[in-house]
């Protein structure tokens, strides 16, 4: 058992560490530069207390103070610390592991893909419980305008980094044309769902749903897609699969660094 020299101590740990991480935790969440009091408040503390753990958090970096106001914020520790976490990350491995969770769950396949040069290029696939009438091969390139997948790519990435993938797709015949008021309508309407939606598109007799995650910067990281019959698309099987997907990607995001607005 470990005890430090101010007699805190816990059975598998530090208290002193745990309550250090809290003083971390408060100024990270205050979104900005704090008074003593605030990270007091915000880390459950005593003043003197938290000022205790911030001149140590000061002394390695992890916090800093501002000379001029006496407001106190995280350190280049912090970031250095942050930078590196997000190098080992792996947005694939990580949207894998939890797709495959979601298969189990739902019983439906279900696929991830990322941006490549010519559109959506699908990276893994689940297989469900249900026969589907396809086989898509990891590292094909989904059509923008024909599936649930490219509906989330058209509606989070910027238009620029679409426009030529949309119109090499029209020009090989890959992806239908739209009235440019019809594809902002679908861009609009995936935004303010949360997911894209379509039924019978590319292979008849089947549906899909597909949600984007975000990385740790904002931006659209990859989108998770789900393929059933659609004779079990019913409205009660799009809320019940929209939430689990919903979820899904949620957990992905956050797993990838990203911190929804409250």
């Amino acid at each position: 058992m470990s005890v430090n020299s101010r007699g805190d101590k816990t059975q598998g740990g530090i208290k002193s560490i745990e309550v250090g991480a809290r003083v971390l935790f408060a100024l990270e969440e205050g979104r900005g530069p704090m008074t003593l009091s605030q990270v007091a408040a915000a880390s459950g503390l005593h003043p003197s207390k938290a000022h205790r753990y911030l001149a140590s958090l000061m002394r390695v970096g992890l916090a800093s103070q501002d000379p001029t106001t006496s407001t106190y914020d995280l350190g280049s520790s912090v970031r250095q610390l942050g930078i590196e976490s997000l190098r080992r990350i792996d947005p694939v491995r990580i949207a894998s592991a939890r797709a495959t969770e979601l298969c189990g769950e739902s019983g439906h396949t279900v696929n991830v893909s990322v941006w490549g040069d010519y559109g959506p290029m699908m990276v893994a696939w689940s297989t469900g419980t249900h026969a589907l009438p396809l086989v898509i091969r990891v590292g094909s390139t989904l059509p923008l305008l024909d599936s649930a997948v490219g509906h989330c790519f058209l509606a989070h990435l910027p238009r620029k980094a679409t426009a030529e993938a949309l119109r090499t797709q029209q020009r090989r015949g890959e992806t239908r044309k739209l009235p440019a008021a019809e594809v902002e309508s679908l861009r609009e309407r995936v935004r303010a769902d949360g997911y894209g939606r379509t039924t019978a598109p590319i292979i008849l007799g089947l549906s899909a749903l597909a949600a984007p995650a975000f990385g740790a910067d904002g931006a659209i990281a990859l989108v998770v897609g789900m393929i059933l019959p659609a004779k079990m698309m019913t409205e009660a099987e799009t809320v019940r699969q929209s939430k689990r997907l919903l979820a899904a990607v949620d957990d992905i995001s956050q797993q990838l660094g990203h911190r929804s607005e409250p």
